[in-house]
Protein backbone atom coordinates (compact mmCIF):
# COMPACT_ATOMS: atom_id res chain seq x y z
CA UNK A 1 0.00 0.00 0.00
CA UNK A 2 1.40 3.38 -1.00
CA UNK A 3 1.98 5.74 1.90
CA UNK A 4 -0.23 8.81 2.27
CA UNK A 5 1.45 11.85 0.76
CA UNK A 6 1.16 15.49 1.78
CA UNK A 7 2.34 18.10 -0.70
CA UNK A 8 3.11 21.55 0.70
CA UNK A 9 3.26 24.27 -1.95
CA UNK A 10 5.74 26.99 -1.00
CA UNK A 11 7.21 30.00 -2.74
CA UNK A 12 10.77 30.96 -1.87
CA UNK A 13 10.51 33.75 0.73
CA UNK A 14 11.87 36.79 -1.06
CA UNK A 15 10.99 40.44 -0.55
CA UNK A 16 8.43 41.56 -3.13
CA UNK A 17 7.81 38.01 -4.41
CA UNK A 18 5.38 36.61 -1.82
CA UNK A 19 1.85 37.57 -0.79
CA UNK A 20 1.67 40.38 -3.37
CA UNK A 21 -2.01 41.15 -2.82
CA UNK A 22 -1.40 41.33 0.93
CA UNK A 23 1.67 43.52 0.35
CA UNK A 24 -0.48 46.11 -1.44
CA UNK A 25 -2.17 46.78 1.89
CA UNK A 26 0.62 46.27 4.44
CA UNK A 27 3.86 46.66 2.47
CA UNK A 28 6.40 44.17 1.15
CA UNK A 29 8.36 43.74 4.39
CA UNK A 30 5.29 43.08 6.54
CA UNK A 31 3.94 40.65 3.92
CA UNK A 32 7.26 38.79 3.90
CA UNK A 33 7.25 38.61 7.73
CA UNK A 34 3.69 37.24 7.68
CA UNK A 35 4.59 34.70 5.01
CA UNK A 36 7.75 33.38 6.69
CA UNK A 37 6.08 33.12 10.11
CA UNK A 38 3.09 31.27 8.68
CA UNK A 39 5.27 29.03 6.50
CA UNK A 40 7.31 27.93 9.54
CA UNK A 41 4.24 27.48 11.76
CA UNK A 42 2.50 25.41 9.07
CA UNK A 43 5.23 23.40 7.38
CA UNK A 44 7.34 22.25 10.32
CA UNK A 45 4.62 20.42 12.32
CA UNK A 46 3.10 18.86 9.20
CA UNK A 47 6.48 17.64 7.92
CA UNK A 48 7.38 16.19 11.33
CA UNK A 49 4.26 14.04 11.48
CA UNK A 50 5.05 10.39 10.72
CA UNK A 51 1.50 9.48 9.67
CA UNK A 52 2.32 10.60 6.12
CA UNK A 53 5.18 11.41 3.79
CA UNK A 54 5.63 15.15 3.25
CA UNK A 55 6.97 16.73 0.07
CA UNK A 56 7.85 20.42 -0.07
CA UNK A 57 6.99 21.58 -3.61
CA UNK A 58 8.82 24.84 -4.20
CA UNK A 59 8.83 27.66 -6.71
CA UNK A 60 10.37 29.47 -8.52
CA UNK A 61 12.88 27.01 -9.94
CA UNK A 62 16.54 27.69 -9.33
CA UNK A 63 16.08 30.11 -6.42
CA UNK A 64 18.44 29.43 -3.55
CA UNK A 65 16.78 29.19 -0.16
CA UNK A 66 17.61 27.63 3.19
CA UNK A 67 14.41 25.58 3.46
CA UNK A 68 15.65 24.01 6.71
CA UNK A 69 14.44 27.23 8.38
CA UNK A 70 10.91 26.00 7.69
CA UNK A 71 10.92 22.20 7.54
CA UNK A 72 12.99 19.51 9.24
CA UNK A 73 16.24 18.59 7.52
CA UNK A 74 15.68 15.65 5.23
CA UNK A 75 12.21 16.74 4.13
CA UNK A 76 12.03 15.86 0.46
CA UNK A 77 11.87 18.89 -1.82
CA UNK A 78 10.63 18.92 -5.40
CA UNK A 79 10.02 21.69 -7.90
CA UNK A 80 6.43 22.65 -8.60
CA UNK A 81 5.37 21.64 -12.11
CA UNK A 82 4.92 24.39 -14.72
CA UNK A 83 1.65 26.05 -15.65
CA UNK A 84 -1.20 27.82 -13.93
CA UNK A 85 -2.18 26.86 -10.39
CA UNK A 86 -4.44 24.03 -11.58
CA UNK A 87 -1.77 22.52 -13.81
CA UNK A 88 0.80 22.75 -11.01
CA UNK A 89 -1.51 21.10 -8.47
CA UNK A 90 -2.55 18.37 -10.91
CA UNK A 91 1.05 17.64 -11.86
CA UNK A 92 2.17 17.51 -8.25
CA UNK A 93 -0.66 15.19 -7.14
CA UNK A 94 -0.89 12.89 -10.18
CA UNK A 95 1.88 10.44 -9.18
CA UNK A 96 0.21 9.64 -5.84
CA UNK A 97 -2.77 7.36 -5.21
CA UNK A 98 -3.89 9.38 -2.16
CA UNK A 99 -2.52 12.89 -1.74
CA UNK A 100 -3.42 16.03 0.15
CA UNK A 101 -2.10 19.36 -1.09
CA UNK A 102 -2.05 22.60 0.90
CA UNK A 103 -0.47 25.99 0.63
CA UNK A 104 2.13 26.95 3.16
CA UNK A 105 0.64 30.29 4.16
CA UNK A 106 -2.65 29.37 5.84
CA UNK A 107 -2.78 30.55 9.47
CA UNK A 108 -3.77 27.81 11.88
CA UNK A 109 -3.33 24.93 9.44
CA UNK A 110 -1.83 21.91 11.15
CA UNK A 111 -1.57 18.13 11.32
CA UNK A 112 -5.15 17.74 12.62
CA UNK A 113 -6.45 19.26 9.35
CA UNK A 114 -4.31 16.88 7.29
CA UNK A 115 -5.48 13.88 9.33
CA UNK A 116 -9.13 14.96 8.84
CA UNK A 117 -8.55 15.18 5.08
CA UNK A 118 -7.13 11.66 4.91
CA UNK A 119 -10.04 10.34 7.00
CA UNK A 120 -12.44 11.97 4.52
CA UNK A 121 -10.57 10.34 1.64
CA UNK A 122 -11.38 6.99 3.23
CA UNK A 123 -15.01 7.46 2.19
CA UNK A 124 -14.82 10.06 -0.59
CA UNK A 125 -13.01 10.45 -3.92
CA UNK A 126 -11.92 14.00 -3.13
CA UNK A 127 -11.87 16.39 -0.19
CA UNK A 128 -11.74 20.18 -0.15
CA UNK A 129 -11.23 22.73 2.59
CA UNK A 130 -13.47 25.62 1.52
CA UNK A 131 -12.16 29.15 2.00
CA UNK A 132 -14.32 32.12 2.97
CA UNK A 133 -13.44 33.83 -0.33
CA UNK A 134 -14.84 31.04 -2.55
CA UNK A 135 -11.56 29.23 -3.07
CA UNK A 136 -10.11 26.39 -1.04
CA UNK A 137 -7.25 25.98 1.39
CA UNK A 138 -6.83 22.22 0.97
CA UNK A 139 -7.48 19.62 -1.71
CA UNK A 140 -7.14 15.88 -1.33
CA UNK A 141 -7.54 13.35 -4.11
CA UNK A 142 -8.01 9.60 -4.04
CA UNK A 143 -7.47 7.15 -6.90
CA UNK A 144 -10.88 7.79 -8.52
CA UNK A 145 -10.34 11.32 -9.84
CA UNK A 146 -11.21 13.13 -13.04
CA UNK A 147 -8.64 13.31 -15.84
CA UNK A 148 -8.49 17.10 -15.43
CA UNK A 149 -9.53 17.83 -11.83
CA UNK A 150 -8.80 21.56 -11.93
CA UNK A 151 -9.87 22.42 -15.49
CA UNK A 152 -11.81 25.63 -15.94
CA UNK A 153 -11.24 26.97 -12.41
CA UNK A 154 -11.17 30.74 -12.17
CA UNK A 155 -8.29 31.13 -9.75
CA UNK A 156 -8.23 34.00 -7.23
CA UNK A 157 -11.96 34.46 -7.68
CA UNK A 158 -15.05 33.65 -5.62
CA UNK A 159 -15.78 30.86 -8.13
CA UNK A 160 -12.63 28.72 -7.74
CA UNK A 161 -14.19 25.99 -5.57
CA UNK A 162 -17.49 25.90 -7.47
CA UNK A 163 -15.66 25.71 -10.80
CA UNK A 164 -13.47 22.88 -9.53
CA UNK A 165 -16.42 20.91 -8.13
CA UNK A 166 -17.97 20.81 -11.62
CA UNK A 167 -15.11 18.49 -12.58
CA UNK A 168 -16.09 16.06 -9.81
CA UNK A 169 -19.68 15.48 -10.94
CA UNK A 170 -20.68 11.88 -10.16
CA UNK A 171 -17.91 11.44 -7.59
CA UNK A 172 -18.11 11.53 -3.81
CA UNK A 173 -16.73 14.81 -2.45
CA UNK A 174 -16.20 15.68 1.21
CA UNK A 175 -15.87 19.22 2.55
CA UNK A 176 -13.88 20.14 5.64
CA UNK A 177 -14.60 23.21 7.77
CA UNK A 178 -14.61 26.65 6.19
CA UNK A 179 -11.53 28.74 6.91
CA UNK A 180 -10.31 32.21 6.05
CA UNK A 181 -7.08 32.32 4.13
CA UNK A 182 -5.07 35.53 4.07
CA UNK A 183 -4.73 37.16 0.67
CA UNK A 184 -5.39 40.83 1.52
CA UNK A 185 -4.96 43.31 4.36
CA UNK A 186 -8.68 42.94 5.06
CA UNK A 187 -8.25 39.17 5.49
CA UNK A 188 -5.37 39.77 7.89
CA UNK A 189 -7.43 42.22 9.94
CA UNK A 190 -10.33 39.73 10.03
CA UNK A 191 -8.14 37.10 11.72
CA UNK A 192 -6.82 39.66 14.20
CA UNK A 193 -3.44 40.21 12.58
CA UNK A 194 -1.60 43.54 12.45
CA UNK A 195 -2.37 45.90 9.59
Amino acid sequence: MQRKTVILFARAPRLGAVKRRLAKGIGDRAALRFYTATLAATARPIARDRRWRTLLATTPPGVRCDWSRFVPRGTERVAQPRGDLGARMDGAMRPYRRAVLVGSDIPGLGPADIAAAFRALGRADAVFGPAEDGGYWLVGLGPRRPARPFAGARWSSPHALADTLVNFSGRRVALLHRRRDVDTAEDLAAIGGPR
